[in-house]
């Protein structure tokens, strides 16, 4: 046995569902984190997890009859001392700290600012540390909510650190004045050696995310049906669902380049890193959607570059601070589609700029999106606050 080898810590996972195939970055925190040894608090159960941790599900344990009696009564309270109705409150709130304290949890961590202001007062109850990971919608669209703000400011007194998976998303915070000590960013990574570089098949490109406005893939499409006619051996593969897939379907479909241009629908991710590993370039035209939500640093880009992919997307959110224009990427602004056509057709027409951006991307997923290390940081801003919060402890009571 390691003795120099720290033990793990017992920690909670808080997240909405548990468990949410598309949340890759939570699911793999819960899994692996501490070497797995995690419990989850959960909103709800949206289906069965392929490693089915010890789970409170919110929801199911708030729908008591004590607890429904008395609601007006907890949800007032929980409104007028947290800016938020979310609060656990009577025998919800009792069996949740009873499940911490059955578990030894030794630090909560919350996937998403949304989770954060139920599980401070749980923490502060219990002499539990508290820590927030922001990752998009969070700390964007959610802070045009005057509410939410208000129920973040009390939040943030509470934790004992933020975590960010770009340093877009801290700035969005602290311009109102939503700033905390212990701030880091971390961006939540990919395995590298799934995501990996394979034979390249000339001029494929690749789209993977969810077809919304944020995304908005409707004009990745019509870009490429721009400059299709002049390189009639390019293909553009779409993977992924949502609501504006049929729209860019009859787009494509009205272009007569359906032979050109392949929609995969949702595919697991061992298809993703195939696809992706094959492609040369990665195309994702990212913009702020109509009620403000952004990206925070999306996960499609670091696979992509951990396949030795070429970028192609936008000036948004934390996305400039990983894709360098013209080494490993490049980018337009947001909503032009003229120039991301324009530079798509660059990109096509320039083998030995996309076989360098190739290179050049795998390079920088291997020194900064290794999950792995990634995850020791966290492990380690975790750990160093319990093990001071214990000194503490210790120190009073002696």
């Amino acid at each position: 046995m390691d003795r120099t080898k720290p033990h793990p810590l017992k920690i909670a996972i808080a997240t909405g569902r548990y468990f949410r195939p598309g949340e890759t970055f939570v699911a793999r925190h819960i899994s692996e984190l501490f070497e797995g040894n995690t419990v989850v608090v959960a909103g709800r159960q949206q289906c069965v997890p392929p490693d089915q941790k010890p789970a409170f599900i919110r929801r199911r344990e708030a729908m008591n009859i004590r607890d429904l009696a008395t609601s007006p009564w907890g949800l007032l309270r929980s409104r007028r001392h947290y800016s938020s109705y979310r609060i656990p409150f009577g025998r919800h709130r009792h069996k949740l700290t009873q499940f911490l304290t059955l578990h030894r949890v030794q630090a909560i961590l919350c996937e998403f600012g949304s989770q954060g202001p139920p599980m401070v007062p749980i923490g502060a109850e219990l002499g539990i540390p508290v820590f927030c990971y922001f990752r998009g919608k969070d700390a964007t669209e959610a802070l045009r909510r005057s509410r939410r703000v208000s129920a973040y400011r009390k939040m943030f007194a509470g934790l004992s650190g933020v975590f960010a998976v770009s340093r877009f998303l801290l700035d969005n915070l602290a311009e109102l004045g939503l700033r905390h000590p212990n701030s880091f960013v971390v961006p939540s990574g990919v395995n590298v050696q799934t995501f990996r570089p394979r034979e390249k098949e000339p001029k494929l490109i690749v789209s993977v995310g969810r077809f919304v406005e944020k995304k908005s893939p409707q004009i990745t499409v019509e870009a490429f049906i721009r400059i299709a006619n002049r390189h009639p051996d390019a293909r553009l593969e779409m993977i992924g669902h949502g609501p504006l897939l049929n729209h860019c379907k009859k787009i494509v479909a009205g272009a007569g380049k359906t032979q050109q241009c392949i929609f995969h629908g949702q595919r697991d991710h061992r298809f993703i890193a195939e696809r992706m590993g094959a492609a040369e370039l990665f195309v994702q035209h990212s913009v702020t959607a109509k009620n403000g939500e952004a990206e925070g640093l999306p996960s499609a880009i670091q696979e992509a570059m951990a396949c030795g992919t070429g970028i192609l997307s936008t000036r948004h959110a934390g996305i400039p601070s990983v894709v360098e224009e013209g080494v490993n990427g490049m980018l337009v602004d947001e909503f032009d589609q003229a120039g991301f056509g324009k530079t798509l057709n660059r990109l096509l027409e320039d083998d030995d700029l996309r076989r360098s951006m190739s290179r050049a991307a795998r390079q920088y997923a291997e020194q900064n999106f290794d999950y792995r290390d990634l995850y020791k940081i966290v492990e380690t801003r975790i750990r160093t606050t319990v093990e001071d919060n214990r000194l503490r402890c210790s120190a009073i009571a002696a």
